[in-house]
């Protein structure tokens, strides 16, 4: 009988809260199959088995908060006998209050509350001000609960149903990164890029594609820094257990951030081995779902080296905090022409600093220089697949 239980789904999670079960005694699954929806401080997360099976028996109650670690529910091999089922974790308890629906930001629900009459319809009584604010936001005012005439939604009460979340993913991130600072010896080190060689290969290869389909200068760094982390792989994996563990492949995470505040840094998989029309249409994607909701859970625990570029806000570098148990995290600021050498003379050129934030427990300076050295040779030859 195998155990599912609730997953660890960043360093700093300590609890989550069963949101909706996919799946129902007796349903076969298979890895990967989606089978329950989690809320966290970061949002509300689409959960993946990692075992083939058969459903025996679901533990929680949707509604329940539970430990990282719970068992949630039991599995059945096949060929393997079930077991007598055992109660849900909320069934000797009294039933857990309702939870309106996820709303689809991803935003953790609000709190249970007496609902606001509704009309007839079922779309929600909101002011004008109050749904131009739910747009820009991107919250369900289904899921609001009115303090206007007659339970209408204000603006108020809109800007009131994420500040709480957003509250909580600030303290999540800031539990995250003060372990992070205290637990790992982080060494810093710099380097300037010149892009022009790049930023012109990208300019003819996006004159061949149709405009749905042309490439940001962001895939290519993306897919220098994975091909760079190959290349030098103790800037890629895990520190676990006071040990390092070299990841098998290299998932980047991408820091992004959220309109209603925080940021996630979800994976995109397998970047060095992808061509850069894959890359930008899953960026894209993965961009879309951490806004609007639909992360999965491997894509916020599979990140085996963090990226994050603050170029778009004209930052001209980055220097971040590692996120434990990755052991480096690597910043872009912003393309800009800068004075550069060239032949003995000084010409105007596309230069990005790139910046590294090692783990000394891991690596050090000469590693770290060897992996910047390796991003700026790739970026140099834009043309190979």
């Amino acid at each position: 009988m195998a155990e599912f239980r609730m997953p660890s789904l960043g360093a700093d999670m300590e609890a989550g809260t069963l949101v909706e079960w996919k799946v129902k005694l007796g349903d076969r699954v298979q890895r990967g199959d989606l089978v329950a929806v989690v809320d966290t401080d970061k949002g509300a997360i689409d959960v993946e088995i990692w075992e083939d099976g058969t459903i025996a028996s679901l533990l929680v109650e949707p509604g329940t908060k539970v430990p990282v670690g719970t068992v949630l529910a039991l599995l059945t091999a096949p060929g393997e006998r079930a077991a007598p089922a055992a109660p849900p974790a909320a069934a000797t308890a009294a039933p857990p209050p309702e939870r309106p629906a996820a709303a689809p930001t991803g935003l953790p629900a609000p709190a249970p509350s007496p609902p606001s009459p509704q009309p007839a319809s079922g779309r929600a009584r909101a002011s004008p001000g109050a749904r131009a604010r739910a747009r820009e936001l991107e919250v369900d005012l289904a899921a609001v609960r009115g303090t206007g005439p007659g339970g209408a939604v204000t603006r108020a009460d809109v800007d009131g149903a994420t500040r709480a979340p957003a509250s909580a993913m600030r303290q999540a991130i800031a539990a995250a990164m003060s372990r992070s600072k205290r637990e790992i010896p982080h060494y810093y080190l710099a380097a300037d890029l010149e892009v022009s060689r790049a930023l012109a290969w990208l300019a003819a290869e996006n004159e061949r594609r149709p405009v749905a389909e042309r490439l940001l200068p962001l895939v290519l760094l993306l897919r220098a820094v994975a091909r760079a982390a190959r290349a030098v792989p103790e800037v890629n994996g895990y520190h676990v257990d006071g040990a390092f563990r070299p990841a098998g492949a290299v998932h980047l995470g991408v820091a992004i951030s959220l309109r209603q505040g925080g940021l996630v840094a979800p994976a995109l998989h397998d970047v060095d081995r992808k061509p850069l029309g894959e890359l930008m249409r899953e960026l894209g994607d993965l961009v879309a779902r951490a806004r609007g909701g639909g992360l999965r859970s491997s894509e916020l625990t599979d990140a085996t080296l963090t990226v994050t570029s603050l170029g778009d806000l004209g930052v001209d570098r980055v220097y971040g905090i590692i996120y434990p148990p990755q052991v480096a995290l690597v910043g872009f600021g912003c393309i800009q022409d800068r004075p550069w050498a060239v032949e003995g003379r000084v010409e105007l050129r596309p230069v990005v600093t790139a910046t590294l934030a090692g783990d000394h427990r891991v690596s050090d300076g000469i590693r770290g220089a060897r992996f910047l050295a390796a991003v700026d040779r790739l970026l140099q030859a834009p043309e190979e697949p």
